[in-house]
Protein backbone atom coordinates (compact mmCIF):
# COMPACT_ATOMS: atom_id res chain seq x y z
CA UNK A 1 0.00 0.00 0.00
CA UNK A 2 1.29 3.68 -1.22
CA UNK A 3 1.50 6.16 1.54
CA UNK A 4 -1.14 8.84 1.29
CA UNK A 5 0.99 12.17 2.38
CA UNK A 6 -0.75 15.16 3.50
CA UNK A 7 1.13 19.14 4.72
CA UNK A 8 -0.41 20.49 7.41
CA UNK A 9 0.70 23.97 7.81
CA UNK A 10 0.75 26.76 9.98
CA UNK A 11 2.22 30.25 9.27
CA UNK A 12 2.73 33.21 11.63
CA UNK A 13 2.57 36.66 10.61
CA UNK A 14 3.99 40.00 11.32
CA UNK A 15 1.26 41.55 13.91
CA UNK A 16 0.74 44.22 16.43
CA UNK A 17 -1.32 44.93 19.24
CA UNK A 18 -3.92 47.40 17.70
CA UNK A 19 -3.91 48.31 14.24
CA UNK A 20 -1.22 47.87 11.12
CA UNK A 21 1.01 50.22 11.20
CA UNK A 22 1.31 52.97 7.94
CA UNK A 23 3.07 51.57 5.10
CA UNK A 24 3.34 47.68 6.67
CA UNK A 25 1.69 44.84 5.84
CA UNK A 26 0.69 41.63 7.95
CA UNK A 27 3.70 39.39 6.45
CA UNK A 28 4.73 35.49 6.94
CA UNK A 29 7.36 35.40 9.27
CA UNK A 30 7.62 31.25 9.95
CA UNK A 31 5.77 28.44 7.83
CA UNK A 32 5.48 25.26 10.11
CA UNK A 33 4.67 22.13 8.16
CA UNK A 34 4.26 18.39 9.45
CA UNK A 35 3.74 15.89 7.06
CA UNK A 36 1.08 13.05 8.16
CA UNK A 37 1.09 9.72 6.51
CA UNK A 38 -2.74 9.49 6.24
CA UNK A 39 -2.08 5.44 5.65
CA UNK A 40 -0.18 4.58 8.63
CA UNK A 41 -1.80 7.08 10.51
CA UNK A 42 1.62 9.04 12.03
CA UNK A 43 3.52 12.33 11.93
CA UNK A 44 6.35 11.39 9.84
CA UNK A 45 8.25 14.93 9.66
CA UNK A 46 8.80 18.23 10.90
CA UNK A 47 9.73 21.30 9.23
CA UNK A 48 10.22 25.10 10.30
CA UNK A 49 11.16 27.70 7.40
CA UNK A 50 11.75 31.40 8.52
CA UNK A 51 10.70 33.72 6.50
CA UNK A 52 12.04 37.67 6.10
CA UNK A 53 9.82 40.06 6.08
CA UNK A 54 10.49 43.04 3.47
CA UNK A 55 6.99 45.16 4.31
CA UNK A 56 6.84 45.50 8.29
CA UNK A 57 8.81 44.50 11.17
CA UNK A 58 8.67 42.08 14.17
CA UNK A 59 6.96 44.08 16.77
CA UNK A 60 7.32 43.40 20.42
CA UNK A 61 3.46 42.14 20.74
CA UNK A 62 4.55 39.24 18.28
CA UNK A 63 7.55 38.54 19.48
CA UNK A 64 5.32 37.98 22.92
CA UNK A 65 3.06 35.90 21.48
CA UNK A 66 5.13 33.70 18.92
CA UNK A 67 8.72 33.79 20.60
CA UNK A 68 10.02 35.13 17.09
CA UNK A 69 12.39 37.79 17.02
CA UNK A 70 13.15 40.23 14.43
CA UNK A 71 17.12 38.89 14.60
CA UNK A 72 15.77 35.34 14.18
CA UNK A 73 13.34 36.22 11.14
CA UNK A 74 16.06 38.43 9.59
CA UNK A 75 18.36 34.82 8.65
CA UNK A 76 15.08 33.51 7.07
CA UNK A 77 14.46 32.99 3.27
CA UNK A 78 12.70 35.86 1.26
CA UNK A 79 8.73 34.91 0.65
CA UNK A 80 9.35 33.45 -2.64
CA UNK A 81 12.24 31.29 -1.86
CA UNK A 82 10.10 29.90 1.40
CA UNK A 83 7.31 29.06 -1.59
CA UNK A 84 9.62 27.44 -3.97
CA UNK A 85 10.78 25.20 -1.05
CA UNK A 86 7.41 24.28 -0.22
CA UNK A 87 6.50 23.77 -3.97
CA UNK A 88 9.51 21.90 -5.09
CA UNK A 89 10.79 20.19 -1.49
CA UNK A 90 8.01 19.88 0.56
CA UNK A 91 5.81 18.86 -3.12
CA UNK A 92 3.15 21.26 -2.14
CA UNK A 93 1.47 21.30 -6.13
CA UNK A 94 1.10 17.48 -5.59
CA UNK A 95 0.66 16.73 -2.10
CA UNK A 96 -2.97 17.68 -0.37
CA UNK A 97 -2.39 19.96 2.34
CA UNK A 98 -4.56 21.35 5.69
CA UNK A 99 -4.56 24.23 8.39
CA UNK A 100 -6.38 25.23 11.22
CA UNK A 101 -8.71 27.71 9.68
CA UNK A 102 -8.34 29.69 6.01
CA UNK A 103 -6.37 32.41 7.31
CA UNK A 104 -3.46 30.23 6.42
CA UNK A 105 -4.65 29.52 2.84
CA UNK A 106 -5.73 33.05 2.49
CA UNK A 107 -2.65 34.63 3.77
CA UNK A 108 -0.19 32.82 1.27
CA UNK A 109 -2.59 33.41 -1.58
CA UNK A 110 -2.67 37.42 -0.29
CA UNK A 111 0.98 37.48 0.05
CA UNK A 112 1.66 35.81 -3.47
CA UNK A 113 -0.74 38.39 -5.07
CA UNK A 114 1.12 41.04 -3.52
CA UNK A 115 4.48 39.83 -4.19
CA UNK A 116 4.24 38.52 -7.45
CA UNK A 117 5.92 34.99 -5.84
CA UNK A 118 4.42 31.57 -7.43
CA UNK A 119 1.36 30.32 -4.95
CA UNK A 120 3.11 27.31 -3.44
CA UNK A 121 0.42 24.66 -3.39
CA UNK A 122 -2.31 22.68 -5.43
CA UNK A 123 -5.73 23.00 -4.70
CA UNK A 124 -6.58 20.67 -2.65
CA UNK A 125 -6.99 22.01 0.76
CA UNK A 126 -9.08 21.26 4.01
CA UNK A 127 -9.68 23.21 7.02
CA UNK A 128 -9.12 20.91 9.23
CA UNK A 129 -10.99 23.39 11.97
CA UNK A 130 -14.36 23.22 10.00
CA UNK A 131 -13.47 19.20 9.56
CA UNK A 132 -13.00 19.21 13.31
CA UNK A 133 -16.75 20.78 13.78
CA UNK A 134 -18.49 19.42 11.91
CA UNK A 135 -17.15 15.77 13.52
CA UNK A 136 -18.06 16.73 17.05
CA UNK A 137 -21.49 18.57 15.94
CA UNK A 138 -19.71 22.03 17.21
CA UNK A 139 -21.54 25.00 16.23
CA UNK A 140 -18.77 27.31 16.76
CA UNK A 141 -15.43 26.36 15.43
CA UNK A 142 -12.95 26.13 18.36
CA UNK A 143 -9.44 27.38 17.98
CA UNK A 144 -6.59 24.39 17.57
CA UNK A 145 -5.40 24.71 21.70
CA UNK A 146 -9.40 24.49 22.36
CA UNK A 147 -9.90 21.50 19.93
CA UNK A 148 -6.81 19.68 21.57
CA UNK A 149 -8.55 19.94 25.19
CA UNK A 150 -11.85 18.98 23.43
CA UNK A 151 -9.83 15.88 21.68
CA UNK A 152 -8.30 14.98 24.84
CA UNK A 153 -4.60 15.44 23.34
CA UNK A 154 -1.60 17.50 24.72
CA UNK A 155 -0.63 20.93 22.84
CA UNK A 156 2.71 19.93 22.69
CA UNK A 157 5.52 22.57 21.95
CA UNK A 158 4.76 26.40 22.23
CA UNK A 159 1.29 27.61 21.31
CA UNK A 160 1.66 30.21 18.24
CA UNK A 161 5.06 28.68 16.57
CA UNK A 162 4.18 27.47 13.18
CA UNK A 163 6.37 24.49 13.60
CA UNK A 164 4.47 23.46 17.29
CA UNK A 165 1.28 24.46 16.00
CA UNK A 166 1.53 22.56 12.67
CA UNK A 167 2.49 19.78 14.71
CA UNK A 168 -0.64 19.76 16.57
CA UNK A 169 -3.25 19.76 14.07
CA UNK A 170 -1.70 17.07 12.36
CA UNK A 171 -2.36 15.23 15.85
CA UNK A 172 -6.15 16.18 15.09
CA UNK A 173 -6.32 15.60 11.73
CA UNK A 174 -5.28 12.15 12.56
CA UNK A 175 -7.84 11.62 15.27
CA UNK A 176 -9.96 12.20 12.80
CA UNK A 177 -8.55 10.10 10.37
CA UNK A 178 -8.91 7.36 13.18
CA UNK A 179 -12.89 8.01 13.56
CA UNK A 180 -12.91 8.26 9.67
CA UNK A 181 -13.61 11.85 9.60
CA UNK A 182 -11.04 12.94 7.68
CA UNK A 183 -12.00 13.88 3.81
CA UNK A 184 -9.26 11.39 1.67
CA UNK A 185 -8.10 12.78 -1.00
CA UNK A 186 -9.18 11.68 -4.69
Amino acid sequence: MSAELLNVVDVEATCWDGPVPPGAANEIIEIGLTVVDLTTRQRVAKHRILVRPKRSTVSRFCTELTGLTQQEVDRGLGFAEACRLLAVEHQGWERPWASWGDYDRLQFARQCQATGAAYPFGTRHTNAKAVFAAANGLRRRPGMAQALELAGLPLEGRHHRGEDDAWNIAALVLGLAEQENWPMAG
